[in-house]
C-alpha cells in the first residue's frame, strides 16, 4: 500500500515528539531583558463572519505575525499531512501524496487570516490535472471543490462508499489530527499561541460545517483529544480511533455536553 512506509515514519516521529521605552537624553544603554511576546492581548479574537463569509481583520493579521506567520502554518500543515497520510481511514481520500498539500493548506489559512493572497496567487498558476477516479470517471482538479469531488470518488474507497461526501467521522478524525499537529509543533504555545488556539478551533469549526453539518459541535472535543497522552499512545498503537469509527453519529452527538451542542458557537463570545 502506498502509505505503508510513510505510516511507520510518521508514527515514529510522533512517538519521538510525545517523549519529547527610550528617552532622547538617555546616554547609557539599558541591558536587554528577556524576549517579549509582541502579542500582548489574551482576549479571544471573535470570528469576523459577514453572512456566511469569513473576513480577515487587523486582529487576525496581527495574530498571524505573532505566531510566526506562514512558516508556522507550514509547520502545522506539514505535520498534519504526515499524520493524514499515515491514517488508514483518511488516506483513502488522498489521490496522491506528491501534490503540495501542506503548502496549499498553509497558504489558504494565511490568506484567510489576512496574510496577503498566497493561495489565490498559487491557484492562478496551478496546473490542471485530469485524474481518473473510481468507476473510470475523470475529474479535472483545479480548486478545493474539484479536489474534494475527486476525494469522494477515490479508487481507494470501499466501492459501497464511492461518491459519498465526507461523513461526521471523517471530519472528527481530520480535526483531531489537525489540532494535534498544531499543538505538537508549538503553534498553541505562549500568549499568542493560546489566542491562536482559541481562534483556530473556532475558524476550523466555521469551515468544517460546509462538509458536515454536525461537525462544528465536535471541534472543541477534537482540540482537547490530543491533550491526553493516552489517546495519542492508543492511536499510535492501533492506527485507529474506534471511539469515532465504531460509534454512530446519534450516539456521538449525545455524548457532547450542552455547551458543545450550543448552535450559537463558534460565533458567540463564550467558550
Amino acid at each position: 500500500m502506498e502509505a505503508s512506509s510513510s505510516t511507520h515514519t510518521a508514527h515514529r516521529v510522533a512517538h519521538q515528539s510525545l517523549a519529547n521605552t527610550s528617552g532622547t537624553t538617555a546616554r547609557t544603554a539599558t541591558p536587554a531583558g528577556p524576549p517579549q511576546c509582541p502579542f500582548k492581548s489574551t482576549t479571544p479574537i471573535k470570528l469576523n463572519v459577514d453572512g456566511r463569509t469569513h473576513q480577515p481583520g487587523p486582529a487576525t493579521v496581527g495574530l498571524l505575525d505573532a505566531i510566526g506567520g506562514m512558516d508556522t502554518l507550514r509547520e502545522v500543515t506539514t505535520a498534519f499531512y504526515a499524520k493524514m497520510f499515515a491514517d488508514r481511514h483518511l488516506d483513502q481520500f488522498v489521490r496522491s501524496h506528491k501534490d503540495p498539500h501542506a503548502e496549499r493548506l498553509a497558504a489558504w489559512i494565511a490568506e484567510k487570516m489576512g496574510g496577503g493572497t498566497p493561495w489565490t496567487d498559487e491557484r492562478r498558476t496551478r496546473p490542471r490535472h485530469t485524474v481518473k477516479v473510481a468507476g473510470g470517471m475523470r475529474v479535472t482538479v483545479t480548486d478545493r471543490t474539484s479536489a474534494h469531488r475527486a476525494a469522494w470518488n477515490s479508487p481507494k474507497r470501499d466501492p459501497r462508499d464511492v461518491g459519498q461526501r465526507f461523513a461526521l467521522r471523517d471530519a472528527r478524525i481530520w480535526m483531531r489530527l489537525m489540532f494535534w499537529s498544531a499543538r505538537e509543533v508549538g503553534a498553541f504555545d505562549g500568549a499568542a499561541g493560546r489566542v491562536f488556539q482559541t481562534w483556530f478551533v473556532r475558524f476550523i469549526a466555521h469551515f468544517v460545517r460546509v462538509y458536515e453539518g454536525q461537525a462544528p459541535a465536535f471541534a472543541r472535543e477534537s482540540a482537547q483529544w490530543s491533550l491526553n497522552p493516552v489517546n495519542i499512545q492508543d492511536y499510535l498503537a492501533t492506527g485507529s480511533m474506534p471511539d469515532v469509527l465504531d460509534v454512530s453519529d446519534y450516539v456521538a452527538y449525545g455524548q457532547l455536553s450542552a455547551a458543545e451542542r450550543n448552535t450559537q458557537w463558534p460565533y458567540e463570545e463564550s467558550e
